[in-house]
């Protein structure tokens, strides 16, 4: 394989002017001047130049929390109304009757093509087992062979309707498995992650008895754990709290995600000041879901409206790992999306009022380097001997791709480009003016 050298980048720690030297599909040198120091031991007719023109190289984006088999179903069979949870996962409960192999593969696919040239790489997805075909879990694990040279997908069994309240026979009379069952059975299919959904259980004790029997599942096999944790704009919900628990009294510390958990928002300041303290011995980490959250929480409020989304500054002075989660796209849930991480961040940064250099920072960090902690990916980011994964964005700096959302100009995975797209350049004709513009300033 020829060596790529991608010169005058800018990182997204600050760094300018920064050579990144690609060999066999890795980094093999990143620094000021080692283009240089290429062309000065014979560079030949095989070595390839990219100019980033000070632009920001980043590691690829990473999604930590995504519905992939609803993906792209919007409408379908009917439009959620109220745009609340709640009918959100009734419209869902009347597709899956109708859902095929194939329409499920089609939309998976079509959304990893936009997150590709998204420069989106890393998805923890989903998928409900609460279902006796188990269709939607056979469907997600093809996808991720499918497309396991592009995308590394990360699936979680989620039990959508309860692992104690949803009954299978509801489903298909003749069905003899319990939901508990169909969860297992999508774990031996090759599903990685155990999930939950304490709060819609029945009663608050169901939801902590799910909490202590999913942990202790995850515990017996080495699994991770990433609960749908507190959906719930009620103060009252605190299955995090078991959750933080069950994590410390199985030995799970640093496996555990709590996903929502927008019932924090609600909650009395000095419960949740207690509560920091058992996240933190726990070492659990959050993904907070900033456009689905600032959509589906507050719907029975009026006025004024909370917000909803979790505690997302508080948690990370805290020293708890925070991600950012798409969450959904063109779904039951959530209509518009198009797999791009920079406005998941940016909605983030409104929510939480994260405006401070540092915020946007940590913002940023919640769609990269934070969420690949939580999904434990191996090996992620821009250092020598890592895989050479990369975007090139049509900004200067961090900041600069917070405010623009801009173009991904590259997209590369193990040195190999799989997506382009040409600069953002509009064209004027004003008296007097410069003839583009590409939305830099200073520019």
């Amino acid at each position: 394989m020829p060596v790529l050298v991608i010169e005058h980048a800018t990182l997204a720690d600050g760094r300018s002017d920064v050579d990144v030297v690609v060999r066999d599909g890795q980094i093999g040198a990143i620094g000021p001047g080692e283009g240089a120091l290429v062309r000065a031991l014979g560079a030949n007719d095989l070595t390839q130049w990219i100019d980033a023109q000070g632009q920001l190289l980043s590691a690829p984006f990473v999604d930590a929390h995504f519905h992939m088999d609803a993906t792209l179903s919007y409408g379908l069979p009917r439009v959620n109304d109220s745009g609340t949870l709640l009918e959100g996962i009734q419209v869902w409960g009347e597709l899956k009757p109708d859902l095929t192999m194939q329409a499920l593969l089609d939309r998976g696919l079509a959304y990893c093509d936009w997150a590709v040239a998204q420069g989106l790489l890393a998805i923890r997805s989903h998928v409900d087992t609460s279902d006796p075909r188990l269709l939607a879990v056979r469907a997600m694990l093809e996808l991720k062979k499918r497309v396991a040279p592009y995308i590394d997908l990360q699936l979680v069994a989620f039990p959508q309707d309860g692992v104690l309240r949803y009954n299978p026979r509801s489903s298909d009379p003749s069905c003899s498995h319990s939901a508990l069952d169909l969860l297992i059975q999508a774990l031996d299919l090759g599903v990685d992650v155990v999930g939950g959904i304490p709060h819609h259980e029945r009663t608050s004790q169901a939801g902590a008895d799910s909490v202590r029997m999913l942990c202790e599942l995850a515990a017996e096999r080495g699994l991770l754990v990433d609960m749908h944790c507190d959906e719930s704009d009620d103060p009252m919900s605190r299955h995090i709290e078991t959750l933080a628990a069950e994590t410390v009294r199985l030995g799970l510390q640093g496996r555990v995600n709590a996903s929502h958990a927008t019932s924090m928002h609600s909650m009395d300041n000095y419960y949740v000041s207690k509560l920091m303290g058992l996240l933190r011995q726990a070492r659990l980490s959050v993904v907070a879901n900033p456009l689905i959250n600032i959509t589906l929480q507050g719907r029975h409020d009026t006025y004024p409206k909370r917000r909803g989304m979790t505690r997302v500054p508080e948690l990370m002075a805290q020293g708890i790992t925070v991600g950012f989660g798409h969450d959904c796209v063109m779904d039951p849930w959530y209509s518009f999306g198009a797999a791009d991480m920079l406005e998941v961040a940016m909605m983030g940064l409104h929510v939480a009022q994260m405006t401070s250099q540092q915020g946007m920072q940590q913002c940023f960090a919640a769609v990269t380097q934070h969420a690949a902690q939580i999904l434990h990916l191996p090996h992620y980011g821009l250092k020598v001997g890592h895989p050479a994964d990369m975007v090139l964005l049509q900004a200067r700096s961090v900041f600069e791709a917070l405010r623009l959302r801009p173009q991904r100009l590259m997209v590369m995975r193990r040195g190999k480009v799989l997506a382009q797209s040409s600069p953002r350049i509009s064209t004027l004709s004003l008296p007097d003016r410069p003839s583009t513009t590409r939305f830099f300033w200073p520019a």
